[in-house]
């Protein structure tokens, strides 16, 4: 099996190239590929196939050629993922099997078709309007920390910390609890604090996030684009550019009622080939 390892502010993917679906990936093999100790190690893997080739996909083969099949470190599989769409374009752009027109890609996604924009180091995606809902609450240890339900095409709970919780602080060795009858499906839930001043921001936040299926990671893009949108509707805004720090880096967002774009690095480190018989055994 050939593979590609890429990451974007340190979410990292295995990319599998499947052009004709072919490839009978399992969620064990996922779990296997991901496991950082005896597979290859990454918070998912993106199944690169054409969208004519692919039963979840074939309705948007007209809109988009290429379909980001996202799976999670536990092999279960996910509406969306904003970093992994961008490392997707980077290796369909690397690889020659897609080129931009006019700057942008069409990728399609469980959630729909999105676009990307591509540029010499960052790419970014039009993740589109994040869909802010009621409220939730996420318990850690201790705490229990009122949040905000997004939909980004995949769920999120954004709790934003009061000043006397340290973020950095924050045990994210399991799971949070939530409320399972909100998010029946499980959620992405992100941890917020504020942040100075930057240039070329109209806010600043920092961010931890723990992702249903791969526990904690250094990046969240969709996760992200739910922290600016509560960040910016807090500061009674409903459009502006958020800089978002997480463990792996820094994403920029840009927002208006119609989309989110999320931007930044996209870069691919490792391409080789898999004993699948030794990383199943």
């Amino acid at each position: 099996m050939q593979f590609s390892k890429g990451h974007g502010t340190g979410n990292d993917f295995v990319l599998l190239p499947d052009p004709d679906g072919q490839l009978d990936l399992t969620p064990s093999i996922v779990a296997a590929l991901c496991d950082r100790r005896r597979g290859i190690g990454a918070d998912g893997v993106l199944r690169v196939v054409r969208a004519a080739k692919h039963p979840e996909a074939v309705a948007y083969a007209g809109a988009a050629e290429w379909f980001m099949d996202y799976w999670n470190a536990d092999g279960s599989l996910a509406e969306m993922c904003g970093n992994g769409t961008r490392v997707f374009t980077r290796y369909l752009i690397s690889t020659g099997l897609a080129a931009p027109v006019g700057g942008t890609l069409p990728i399609v996604t469980r959630s729909g078709v999105v676009r990307a924009e591509v540029g010499s180091a960052e790419i970014g995606v039009d993740l589109g309007a994040p869909r802010i809902g009621g409220g939730g609450v996420a318990t850690l240890g201790g705490l229990t920390l009122a949040g905000t339900a997004v939909d980004c095409g995949n769920p999120h709970l954004v709790c934003v910390l009061p000043a006397s919780i340290d973020l950095a602080g924050l045990d994210l060795a399991r799971s949070p609890g939530f409320d399972s009858a909100l998010f029946p499906d499980g959620v992405n839930v992100e941890f917020v604090s504020s942040a100075p001043p930057v240039a070329g921001a109209d806010l600043h936040v920092l961010m931890r996030v723990y992702e249903r299926g791969s526990a904690e990671t250094l990046s969240c893009g969709s996760g992200a684009c739910a922290v600016a949108a509560v960040a910016l509707r807090d500061a009674g805004r409903t459009a502006g550019v958020v800089a978002v720090d997480v463990p792996g880096g820094r994403l920029t967002l840009t927002l208006d009622e119609q989309s989110c774009w999320l931007a930044g690095p996209a870069v691919l480190v490792a391409h080789g080939e898999i004993d699948l018989a030794a990383l199943t055994a």
